[in-house]
């Protein structure tokens, strides 16, 4: 039976978040470069990655960095030079998503396709992997059946999955609204969170269909109880979302995940192992509803659901801790078992749509004292009622708790200690295979002891504090070693051979086999713009392969585009799915989703895909007409989503 290296990949906003992934059981880092990374606010230099590279790699644990924005043409060369740099500064991979990039790179690096390349069906994949990709990020919307599915059609492309954090709630790489709204480029790093706003939803004559709501805002991602799924369908990877995100939040998360996945490898009888050396020892105990989430799902792992979005706010509740039980003036009590401290963030939603109560609206204050189950908020809540649920958003003892070390990460070692013909030699290796790691030599000569040397040498070769290595075992060779050697020189072997494992640990990733001009013609897509050709070697690249016109919505806009591609369905959502059961729409189509400024947006059902489609409205021209929406210079042409 062949053994699976199984990765737990975390986030990095910066050389803090990513040190502390590694130190809470990351087998990986991702991280953005000084530009071109989808996240423009999380921005590092090369020499906050190379720094980070040299810690991660003691452990065995990978750097990948996100060069995974489309590019212009003036800017091809600086983002080629750019890899070329983090190839040098030893990153194990990057993660691309324009293929201009990927074809003009000449690094010797190992690439990713991002989940931007819209990665959703065998066919994409399979064409990926036929480009040279040797690892594939899947959509974040796909199933275990269709997860399962991809990895027996390409068996030999690695498969990075999504397992916790903020979803966007278009398919990834193919969302338009930021750009064509307010001119910011979600495929650039800079998506102005459309789908975070509230809309009204009016159907083909304007009528209400509900009061405006946050429709498009989902749930966070949380699959901590699917992992052994994930990986029996054929992940390698478990990647958790949340290169914005604080270190305080890439502790927890990645502590708790961590820990699962050492759980499912103990019991998985040899089939998994993790990718990366070194056992976490925690102080704290990992909470995910701690820290910052709007309320959790698993998305479509099994299918379809209805408690996938989050419509009352796109902001983070954080757990639930209550219910008010009595009100008194400038305090009241809570009926449950946590316990609260001063300073502690709580929120509650006034209003109430089941008692014709109007709009929800999630409503905060910070508790200023606190006197067993009764709280004195710094100023009372004027809404706060009698029964309404609380939420804890901001947990200080919590927060201070995290603030602290609340790790220690080290790899068991073993030291050897031998003689040789010149004096000696002291080996290290991994306690856990016996795996060689370093050595070291010393020349002295022999001199008998008077008395047993054990106990001081394994003193001075036990002295690794500061170092990734615990040192579990001391092994003197011969079993009858009588031989004095200072404290100093033993000391001075304890270092070499410390640093000899350090030199020796392998930095930089494998090397992607790009076979660019023999690949096949990519699946195909209804407009030309999402193709996300935004430079010239991007088009080429996809004219040779018998794409004409490939081009991005960025440098060819369009008056009327697609802007999403959902999987969440408003339709099913509110009980009207005819696949479903659901009752007959009682609206005259279409839909439209309207911002309060007027903006309208058309939404389309498209029933055969099990997808909602987000149009946006043409501008009104002076006859009073809406101008038709393009089609793609005419072509029509099967969808890249499948049949």
């Amino acid at each position: 039976m062949e053994t699976r290296s199984i990765e737990l990949l975390a986030p990095a906003k910066n050389l803090a978040c990513g040190m502390a992934a590694i130190d809470h059981g990351a087998d990986a880092v991702y991280i953005g470069a000084d530009r071109f990374g989808a996240r423009v606010a999380a921005a590092n230099s090369t020499d906050d990655i190379a720094q980070l590279c040299r810690y991660a790699h003691q452990y065995g644990a990978k750097v990948y960095v996100t060069v995974n924005t489309i590019v212009y043409d003036e800017e091809l060369n600086e983002t080629l030079h750019l890899i070329e740099r983090l190839q040098h500064i030893g990153v194990d991979a990057i993660l691309v998503q324009d293929m201009g990039i990927y074809v003009g790179s000449q690094a010797a690096l190992s690439f990713h396709a991002s989940t931007q390349t819209d990665n959703r069906t065998v066919e994409k994949v399979r064409w990926l992997r036929a480009l040279g990709f040797t690892r594939v990020v899947l959509a974040r919307e796909l199933s275990i059946g269709e997860i399962r599915a991809i990895h027996q059609a390409v068996p030999d492309v690695e498969l990075e999955v999504f397992v916790h954090g903020a979803l966007c709630v278009s398919y990834s790489g193919q969302c338009y609204a930021s750009q064509h709204c307010f001119g910011r480029s979600a495929n650039r790093g800079a998506c102005a969170q459309f789908c975070r706003l509230k809309f009204a939803l009016e159907d083909a004559d304007g009528r209400a269909v509900d009061q405006p709501r946050h429709w498009l805002s989902l749930r966070d991602m949380c699959r901590i109880d699917h992992m052994e799924e994930l990986l029996d369908a054929g992940a390698v990877s478990l990647k958790i979302e949340g290169r914005l995100k604080d270190v305080d939040y890439v502790k927890n998360v990645t502590a708790a995940y961590s820990q699962r996945l050492n759980e499912i490898i103990a019991r998985s009888n040899g089939r998994y192992r993790r990718a990366s050396a070194g056992a976490v020892t925690y102080s704290f105990t990992p909470n995910l509803k701690k820290t910052f989430n709007r309320g959790f799902t698993d998305y479509f792992l099994h299918g379809r659901k209805a408690d996938i979005f989050s419509p009352d706010t796109p902001k983070a509740m954080g757990e639930y801790v209550g219910r008010v039980k009595e009100l008194r003036p400038g305090s009241f009590t809570v009926a449950g078992t946590a316990a609260f401290a001063n300073g502690d963030g709580l929120c509650f939603f006034s209003g109430s749509r089941e008692q014709g109560g109007g709009e929800m609206r999630l409503e905060g204050f910070r508790v200023n004292r606190v006197e067993g189950n009764r709280l004195f908020p710094l100023k009372m809540p004027p809404a706060l009622r009698k029964g309404a649920a609380l939420y804890r958003n901001n947990d200080v003892e919590f927060e201070r708790l995290m603030k602290g070390t609340t790790t220690i990460r080290k790899i068991a070692v073993r030291m050897t200690l031998a003689t040789t013909a010149e004096g000696f030699t002291l080996t290290m290796s991994d306690a856990a295979d016996g795996r060689p790691m370093g050595a070291a030599t010393l020349s002295a000569d022999k001199q008998q002891a008077e008395k047993p040397q054990r106990e001081q040498i394994e003193r001075q070769l036990r002295k690794l504090g500061g170092t990734p290595y615990e040192c579990l075992e001391v092994v003197l060779q011969p079993h009858d070693f009588s031989f004095f050697i200072p404290a100093s020189q033993l000391a001075d072997l304890r270092r070499n051979v410390v640093e000899a494992a350090q030199r020796a640990v392998p930095g930089g990733g494998s090397v992607s086999s790009r076979t660019a001009a023999t690949a096949s013609a990519p699946p195909e897509y209804p407009f030309d713009y999402l193709y996300n050709a935004a430079n010239e070697p991007a088009r080429r690249f996809y004219s040779e392969l018998g794409v004409a016109g490939a081009t991005a919505l960025e440098t060819h806009p369009e008056p009327a585009p697609l802007l999403m591609q959902c999987r969440h369905c408003l339709r099913f959502s509110l009980g009207y799915c005819s696949r479903q059961g659901g009752a007959e729409l009682p609206w005259r189509a279409p839909l439209y989703l309207r911002l309060p400024d007027g903006r309208r947006f058309r939404l389309e059902f498209d029933c055969k895909n099990c997808q909602m489609l987000v149009f946006a409205e043409a501008a009104r021209r002076t006859d009073g007409r809406t101008a038709p929406a393009s089609q793609g210079k005419g072509r029509t042409k099967k969808h890249a989503y499948g049949e």
